[in-house]
């Protein structure tokens, strides 16, 4: 009975055990593209991870992912959207003695991870920096690019990346294809370079029209050249317009603001026969009428004649 219980318990062990080191095994990356920018926006080294999952990959995935503990925060964890925009992604970080662990999960199939790496060692004007990829996934294609500051000289990279290419950004570049990676092999590359000043690459470099400068889309040049036109037959048409209105203005007379009508003059023979029907109060001078006897102002007795 003993015996028996023992080796159950034996059993399940090494099921248990080859379930991890299953999962462990599964845990690999379709690629990861790592671009080093050496006194890029500060003066220490940026490193840029893009990170794109296998295609049976079942989305959200739990992602765990290390960078050296002396960056400090990551510069940035992000994920790549169907339109081509990077979206910041929510994460936990928990620091370890030489690598801190970030959490997060990728909702898509590329995600970007930077940090400022402070390992940059200057030595007057000798800079000397070391990357190492701690081998935490399988890798089925490992690429890596360095960027040479611009105004660095005698770029020198182990192990070799091969001649450097001018970008149309006007700096050099040194990239190479290192190939698959399996669970725990790492990857370490140093670098050396000489550069006389402490300015950063960033300011340096030119500003890049998204465009031809000078050539509007066509329905935007189609309308500044009929715009002249389009003005001057509004002009024509506003002259026009008032000069008609103030033609017809002085031909009309408003009707909303009818003239008062003259009082005809009376005659002569009229006028002695208006006054002939009014007298007057020989005490006070107000008008009476013919009819009246007294004064309607003073009550005097009226004079008649």
């Amino acid at each position: 009975m003993n015996r028996l219980f023992f080796l159950l318990v034996v059993v399940i062990l090494l099921t248990i055990g080859a379930s991890i080191a299953g999962a462990q095994e599964g845990r690999s990356l379709a690629t990861v593209e790592v671009d080093l920018w050496p006194e890029f926006d500060k003066p220490s080294m940026l490193v840029i991870h893009s990170i794109t999952l296998p295609p049976e990959t079942s989305f959200p995935e739990e992602m765990e992912f290390l960078i050296p503990t002396a960056a400090g925060v990551p510069n940035a964890v992000a994920g790549l959207q169907p339109d081509g925009i990077l979206i910041d992604l929510n994460y936990e970080q928990i620091p370890g003695e030489d690598y801190s662990r970030i959490l997060f999960t990728a909702p898509t199939p590329i995600v970007q991870i930077e940090y400022y790496d402070p390992n940059l060692i200057k030595e007057g004007t000798t800079r000397r920096y070391e990357y190492s990829w701690p081998g935490d996934y399988a890798v089925d294609r490992f690429k890596i690019e360095v960027q040479q500051p611009a105004d660095a000289e005698n770029m020198r990279i182990s192990p070799s990346l091969g001649s450097g290419v001018e970008y149309s950004d006007g700096l050099v570049y040194y990239a190479s294809d290192i190939g698959s990676l399996s669970l725990g092999q790492s990857f370490t590359i140093s670098l050396e370079y000489q550069k006389e000043s402490d300015e950063l690459t960033a300011p340096s470099m030119p500003v890049e029209a998204s465009g031809p400068i000078g050539e509007p889309p066509t329905g935007e040049l189609e309308l500044r050249q009929l715009l002249p036109a389009i003005l001057g037959g509004l002009g024509v048409l506003l002259i026009a317009g008032g000069g008609f209105w103030y033609w017809h203005s002085g031909r009309e007379k408003p009707e909303s603001a009818p003239q008062p009508r003259r009082r005809k003059k009376a005659s002569s023979t009229e006028a002695t026969s208006l006054e002939a029907e009014h007298i007057y109060c020989h005490q006070c001078g107000k008008r009476a009428s013919n009819s009246d006897r007294f004064c309607r102002a003073c009550g005097t007795q009226l004079r008649r004649p």
